[in-house]
């Protein structure tokens, strides 16, 4: 299917100056031209990529395979686990015959290796070290996303944080979230909500209702502290290569919307917490966002918004976010459009959608002499069409491409790995017993007790008691009005002046993050929470 003039293109166009991800080898009649390999600069791979398939044609290895060079390169990998697979990371691959031929084909170097991996669960929800993140920095756009609010109560959702923000009430499980928006719905909580429009009561009942039913569903362990410092997915081991974070979901299959929920919150929280860095000559992380097609799936326009931005931003700290799904199709075109790097495998066309999804698909890559739509039907387990972006910024001729098989173990890891390499975790120790803090629960639980103290007191008092009190704090409060006139002027002046900084400033301490997360480096403050 191409020509020895194309192949001489190919190879040209797949040599670059620095270090690369060798994904495999370009074919020319149904074989594979060992001698006209095809990579992916290193120094491209924050530019993001979208690795596409049908189930079965071979995404997971692809995946595996870019993540174990990374690795090697010493570049730090974050990917999601939903079938269980990719665990196998941690072990040593086995030949066999065919692997061998399918190697001596391609001219592939294969010797087996295992890799420094770390394993996650969300919440301790399954084997792994567990991955929490408290409510406030979760925010208030991926809560809506969680429990499935619409636009109106995902806007209250916002009310609530807001004022959990200014009244240092710390929201870091849902118990302190419940308690909150039950005190809003109060009499003295509307009082205070009716400059801002107020909590209605029957959106308030809509969102305690979903918290109930997150509670029932076990979701709360999700919530809470310690939170899990993003940081830790940049780390490297003792020989210098990354180290893969593996986080298992396969355990929440049931859950799409949490997991994929909360992917998008650990890359919010990297984008807050991490320096710009500008081009690099290779990334900080590779972050691999596995069954992508579940983050856009009913989302809100705000959420989407959001995804938009991250994408667009977070490759100036030295990111790289790889989509995997199975086709472009399931990616927003805002999102694609800044999707560099391609690695498409086979597509069926057995219904009407299919066939749409595939001319769709052929026209998101740069024109070539390839029939697409054939190749893309017809090509076999492991094989897939690339195109990257060259180390000039352009992109790379299209490639039909035989792919490098993975070196580490090409199914699950035995449990005991998984579970040894859980236990013996430098991160277990500190992420693996949840903490329960003084917050927003206790303190508004404690206003509530001091409040009913408070009227009994009242209500032992004889009446004469009564009186004279009411008598004192009437005469208290016009002396203290008279002193507030005389000072009120003196005041405005200053104020005046120092008015516009104070504002920014306090603009600065609640600001929240693109999916209204928090910033943790501002997280406590007089005892108090700010964004």
């Amino acid at each position: 299917m191409a020509t020895d003039e194309q192949l001489k293109k190919i190879a040209d166009g797949y040599k670059f100056s620095g270090e690369t991800v060798d994904l495999g080898v370009a074919m020319s009649e149904g074989e594979p031209q060992p001698d006209v390999p095809v990579s992916l600069p290193l120094s491209m791979m924050n530019r993001h990529g979208l690795v596409a398939g049908a189930t079965g044609t071979g995404k997971t290895k692809t995946l595996q395979s870019m993540a174990e060079q990374l690795s090697s390169n010493g570049v730090p990998v974050f990917l999601a686990d939903v079938k269980g697979d990719l665990s196998g990371l941690a072990e040593k691959g086995e030949s066999g015959e065919k692997l061998e031929a399918r190697n001596a084909a391609i001219g592939q170097k294969w010797e087996a290796t295992s890799f420094p991996t770390e394993f996650y669960s969300l919440g301790g929800e399954g084997t792994g070290v567990p991955i929490r993140a408290t409510i406030h920095s979760f925010g208030p756009i991926l809560l809506s996303r969680v429990m499935d609010l619409n636009e109106t109560q995902e806007s209250s959702l916002q009310l609530v944080f807001h004022y959990a923000d200014q009244h240092e009430l710390e929201l870091y499980n849902l118990a302190d979230l419940r308690a909150v928006i039950q005190f809003l719905t109060s009499d003295e909580g509307k009082e205070a909500l009716a400059d801002l429009g107020g909590l209605s009561k029957a959106t308030a009942g809509v969102i305690l209702r979903k918290i109930v039913g997150l509670e029932a569903d076990g979701m709360d362990k999700f919530f809470g502290e310690p939170q899990f410092e993003t940081e830790e997915l940049l780390r490297t081991a003792e020989d210098g290569r990354g180290v893969i974070s593996a986080l298992e979901l396969s355990e929440l299959q049931s859950k799409p919307q949490l997991f994929s929920t909360f992917l998008m919150w650990l890359l919010a929280d990297l984008f807050e917490e991490l320096p710009e860095v500008g081009d690099v000559d290779k990334p900080k992380l590779v972050f691999f966002l596995d069954e992508a097609h579940l983050l856009f799936n009913g989302a809100s326009k705000a959420f989407l918004e959001s995804i938009t931005q991250t994408v667009r931003l977070i490759r100036s700290k030295g990111v790289g976010i790889f989509f995997i799904t199975q086709t472009p199709k399931d990616v927003p075109g805002d999102v694609l459009g800044q999707l560099a790097n391609r690695v498409q495998h086979a597509l069926r066309a057995f219904t009407p959608e299919d066939a749409k999804a595939l001319k769709a698909t052929v026209s998101t890559f740069p024109k070539s002499d390839y029939d697409l739509e054939s190749l893309l039907t017809s090509a076999g387990i492991g094989e897939a069409v690339v195109t990257v972006m060259t180390d000039t910024g352009a992109p790379s001729p299209v490639a039909w491409t035989r792919m490098y098989a993975p070196q580490s173990r090409m199914a699950p890891a035995a449990p005991e790995t998984v579970q040894s390499i859980t236990d013996n975790s430098e991160l277990a120790p500190k992420y693996a017993e949840t903490v329960d803090s003084y917050s927003a629960f206790e303190k508004l639980n404690e206003q509530e007790e001091q409040k009913e103290k408070q009227a009994s007191e009242e209500s032992a008092k004889p009446q004469d008691t009564k009186d004279r009190e009411s008598e004192g704090k009437a005469k208290a409060e016009a002396g203290k009005d008279k002193n507030e006139d005389k000072d009120r002027r003196k005041r405005n002046d200053a104020m005046m002046r120092v008015g516009t900084n104070v504002a920014s400033q306090v603009g600065r301490e609640l600001v929240r993050g693109l999916f209204g997360t928090s910033r943790r480096g501002g997280r406590r403050r007089g005892g108090g929470f700010f964004g």
